[in-house]
């Protein structure tokens, strides 16, 4: 850590056992010291073995007390670091920098922590769910076997990884440094399989939409051929061409708004479905509802203007001889 942490180009560097993300996890059964919650069922909280540097690489806000710092390790008092779900599950309107939490359940044998420290909720199983309270420990008072390195940096992240490697191997040839990623592709392949379902279901949206607008062009085209004459004959009795096109635009937009209308409530009836492919963006969001209304409207207007400009064009005399 202190070699990675003086390399050229590196702002910040830590360490976690369970990247954000990553897919893997750690949780179980913590003890709080409240007299208030000791009637409920000891909490189930992700936990994260983390070192000093880790919350400021990451991008993790330390919203109240502090970070861990170098002080904290295994001669040190021991001590813990929360999430602010935690914090207000537990410790609501309350200060919770100074209580104590433990590992395992009330028999547990294991020491009481302090907490030091409570940092924003952090998603680490995926970005569309919340995860479970957190609770951090130091690595030099928790160590686990396996970390990831987490370095922030201003350059391009990946110019980093050969010094980075031969920094370790400086240290032991035979440790192996694997999965050398940014994390930016880290999200982007936590969200592969939902990116691909949301982008299948944009094309066949699309196709639906040009089908759409086929259709209405075609049921359109097909009712101004068979009223020609009529509309010839209001255009011989004194009917202008903007009357005419008004006549054809107005009726056929009636119809198109009433299809709108049922297919906003079948979609919203079906917005059940899509929750779970969807983040940060209600499943009944609604400006998304507002402006597909209003551009699936838009595209029924252009496919009825055409055959509504053309009905405009209808020979008075040869609809009436017709006649």
């Amino acid at each position: 850590m202190s070699r990675v942490a003086v390399v050229p180009g590196v702002g910040t560097a830590g360490a976690v056992n369970v990247l954000p993300l990553s897919g893997a996890g750690m949780s179980g059964t913590v003890t709080l010291d409240n007299p208030a919650v000791e009637s409920e069922p000891a909490p189930e909280a992700d936990q994260r073995i983390a070192t000093p540097g880790y919350f400021e690489a990451m991008g993790i806000r330390v919203v109240r007390g502090r970070a861990f710092a170098e002080t904290d390790d295994e001669t040190a008092a021991p001590v813990a670091i929360i999430d602010e779900s935690l914090a207000q599950t537990f410790w609501p309107n309350e200060d919770p920098i100074g209580r104590r939490i433990k590992r395992g359940g009330v028999q547990s044998t294991n020491p009481w922590t302090t907490i030091v420290g409570v940092v924003r909720h952090v998603r680490y199983r995926t970005l569309e769910e919340p995860s479970r309270v957190q609770v951090y420990w130091p690595h030099a008072q928790a160590p686990v076997f396996y970390m990831s390195l987490t370095v922030k940096t201003d350059l391009e992240p990946l110019s980093l990884a050969k010094t980075i490697q031969s920094e370790v191997a400086s240290l032991d040839p035979d440790q192996p440094v694997s999965l050398v990623r940014t994390m930016d592709e880290l999200t982007a392949t936590s969200v592969l399989r939902r990116r691909l379902t949301m982008t299948l279901l944009t094309s066949f949206a699309a196709v639906a939409l040009v089908l759409a607008a086929v259709g209405i062009y075609g049921v359109i085209s097909y009712w101004v051929t068979q009223r020609s004459q009529e509309i010839g004959i209001r255009m011989a009795l004194g009917a202008h061409r903007w009357h005419v096109l008004k006549l054809v635009i107005g009726q056929s937009m009636a119809v198109i708004l009433i299809g709108v209308v049922v297919g906003v409530a079948g979609a919203f009836a079906l917005t059940r479905l899509m929750a779970g492919l969807l983040y940060e963006v209600s499943a009944t969001d609604t400006a998304t509802f507002v402006a597909y209304s209003a551009g699936l409207a838009l595209v029924g207007l252009v496919a009825s203007y055409v055959p509504a400009r053309r009905a405009t064009q209808v020979n008075p005399i040869k609809a009436l001889r017709e006649q």
